[in-house]
C-alpha cells in the first residue's frame, strides 16, 4: 500500500520504513549466503572461492545497473510527494524503458567479457573454469536481478516497504531450495548454484509484476507512457547516471582488492569471500536506513517540507551509530565462529584471516552509518555529484590499501581499505550536506516584499 513519508515523526517514520528494508537486505544477502554455505560445503573451499572471484567483476557491472536503475526512482517518489499521480506514471515509463535498454547491454558485454576480466584479474587457474561458468550464467540472468531491482525501488518510491520484502523472502526460500536441489542432489556445481540464484529471482519479478496490475493503479502505464519525451529521459538519467557511477567506481577499488586477493591465494580468496557475506548482513540495516532516508528526502522535497528533510537527516544518522556500535560488538565477540560455520573444521587459516577482516571493518561501521544516511539524502533531493566525486575516493582508498597495505601486510593491510574508503568519502559528504542545509533553509525563507513607492506615484497623479 502507498504512503506518504511527509508526515509523522520523522526518526519513527524513517525507521518504521527502514525496518522492511532492513529484513529485505538480509534476506537478499541470504541469496550469497545460501551460494557460499552450500557451495563451500558440497562442493569445497576451491569452488567456494571460484564464486567469489567472480564478485567484483559481477559487481562492477552489475553494481552499475543497479545504482542506476534506483535513481531512476528517485523523480517517482518526488512527484508522489508533490501529489503529481502523472508526474508517477511517466516517471516509471521511462524508468521502465531506460531499464530495459540497461538490461540488454549489462547481459551482452557481461557474458562476451566474463572469462578475459577474469584471466585479466589474475584469477589462479584452479579457479578459473568454475568462476567463468557462474559469472556468464548470472550476467545472462541480469534481466531478473534488474527489473526486480527496479520494481522493488518504484513500489518503495510509494511509500511501502513491506511488498518487496515479502516477495525478496518468497524468492529468498525457493533460491535456498534451489541451490541446495541443483548443487547437492544433482549435482551440477557451481553452475547450479548461478541457475537457482536466477531462477528464484526471475520467480520475485512475476510477483511484484502481479501485485502491481492487481493492487498499485498509481503505477499503471499506457504506452503513451512507455514514450518518454527527451527531457523525461534526460532527468532520469541526470539522477540514474550519476548513482549508476558511484556504484561502478566503487567497484573498480573492489577489482583491485580482488587482483591484490588473488595473487594471496585461494586461501585469501576464501577468506574474503566468506567475511564479505557476514559483512554484508551486518551492515544491512545501515544501508536500510541510508535508503529510507533517500526516499524521505525525496518525498519531503517534492512536497516543500525542507525543515523535515533536515530534522529526519540528523535523527537517521544517530539511529546509524548507535546501530554500528552494536554491530562492531557483535562481530569482534562472535565473528570467528560465525566464519567457521561456512568453512567447517580444518580451515583455521581461512577463519583467522575472516575474522580479521571483520574486526577491521566492524570498528568503523560508525563512519559507515554517517555515510549512509548523509549520501542518501543527498540523492534523495537529486544532488548526486557529490555521491559520485565520493565513488573516486573510495576507488582511490582502495586501490592505496591493495597496493601499498597490502604489499607491506598482507590481507589485513587489504583489509583497510574499507575503513578509509568510508571516512575518505564522509570528510567531502558532511560539509556538502551542511552547504545543502544551508541552501534549504533559504527555499523557507519568504519571498521579500517589494519595495513600494506608489504613495510617491499617487501624489504625483493626484497633482
Amino acid at each position: 500500500m502507498s504512503k506518504a513519508l511527509t508526515a509523522g515523526t520523522p526518526w519513527r517514520v524513517i525507521l518504521l520504513f527502514a525496518l522492511p528494508l532492513l529484513v529485505g537486505n538480509v534476506v537478499q544477502q541470504l541469496y550469497q549466503v545460501a551460494d557460499a554455505w552450500v557451495v563451500g560445503r558440497e562442493l569445497g573451499v576451491d569452488a567456494l572461492a571460484a564464486v567469489g572471484s567472480t564478485g567484483a567483476m559481477m559487481f562492477l557491472l552489475l553494481g552499475f545497473a543497479w545504482g542506476m536503475t534506483s535513481g531512476f526512482a528517485i523523480p517517482a517518489a518526488q512527484a508522489f510527494g508533490a501529489g503529481d499521480a502523472e508526474g508517477v506514471r511517466r516517471s516509471v515509463g521511462a524508468g521502465v524503458v531506460l531499464t530495459g535498454v540497461a538490461t540488454v547491454v549489462v547481459m551482452a558485454v557481461g557474458s562476451l567479457v566474463a572469462r578475459p576480466l577474469l584471466v585479466l584479474l589474475q584469477t589462479p587457474d584452479v579457479l578459473l573454469d568454475d568462476a567463468t561458468t557462474f559469472a556468464v550464467i548470472s550476467f545472462l540472468g541480469a534481466f531478473a536481478t534488474m527489473f526486480f531491482n527496479y520494481l522493488a525501488a518504484i513500489i518503495r518510491a510509494l511509500g511501502d516497504s513491506r511488498t518487496p520484502l515479502v516477495f525478496l523472502a518468497i524468492s529468498c526460500l525457493a533460491n535456498i531450495g534451489l541451490v541446495y536441489l541443483f548443487v547437492a542432489v544433482l549435482h551440477a556445481g557451481v553452475a547450479g548454484a548461478a541457475l537457482a540464484t536466477v531462477t528464484a529471482q526471475t520467480f520475485s519479478v512475476v510477483l511484484c509484476l502481479t501485485h502491481v496490475r492487481r493492487s498499485i493503479p498509481a503505477l499503471h502505464i499506457t504506452r503513451a507512457h512507455l514514450r518518454p519525451s527527451r527531457a523525461e529521459l534526460a532527468e532520469h538519467l541526470r539522477i540514474g547516471l550519476p548513482m549508476g557511477f558511484h556504484s561502478s567506481i566503487i567497484a573498480l577499488g573492489t577489482l583491485s582488492v580482488q587482483v591484490r586477493l588473488n595473487t594471496m591465494g585461494a586461501d585469501a580468496v576464501a577468506a574474503w569471500t566468506t567475511a564479505a557475506r557476514v559483512d554484508g548482513l551486518a551492515v544491512a540495516f545501515l544501508a536500510s536506513l541510508g535508503l529510507a532516508v533517500s526516499t524521505f528526502a525525496a518525498q519531503n522535497y517534492g512536497a516543500g517540507h525542507t525543515a523535515r528533510i533536515r530534522r529526519g537527516v540528523r535523527e537517521g544518522t544517530l539511529m546509524s551509530v548507535a546501530v554500528s556500535l552494536v554491530l562492531t560488538l557483535v562481530l569482534i565477540t562472535a565473528g570467528g565462529p560465525i566464519i567457521r560455520s561456512f568453512v567447517g573444521d580444518g580451515e583455521e587459516q581461512v577463519v583467522t584471516l575472516a575474522h580479521q577482516f571483520l574486526v577491521i571493518n566492524g570498528a568503523f561501521y560508525w563512519g559507515l552509518g554517517i555515510l549512509f544516511t548523509v549520501r542518501g539524502a543527498l540523492q534523495g533531493i537529486g544532488r548526486t555529484l557529490v555521491p559520485t566525486v565520493t565513488g573516486v575516493i573510495e576507488l582511490v582508498m582502495r586501490v592505496v590499501a591493495a597496493i601499498v597495505l597490502g604489499g607491506i601486510f598482507g590481507f589485513v593491510g587489504v583489509a583497510w581499505g574499507n575503513p578509509l574508503a568510508w571516512f575518505g568519502s564522509v570528510l567531502l559528504l558532511v560539509p556538502s550536506w551542511l552547504a545543502a542545509v544551508r541552501s534549504l533553509r533559504a527555499d523557507e525563507l519568504p519571498p521579500a516584499r517589494p519595495v513600494r513607492a506608489p504613495e510617491a506615484r499617487e501624489e504625483a497623479v493626484t497633482v
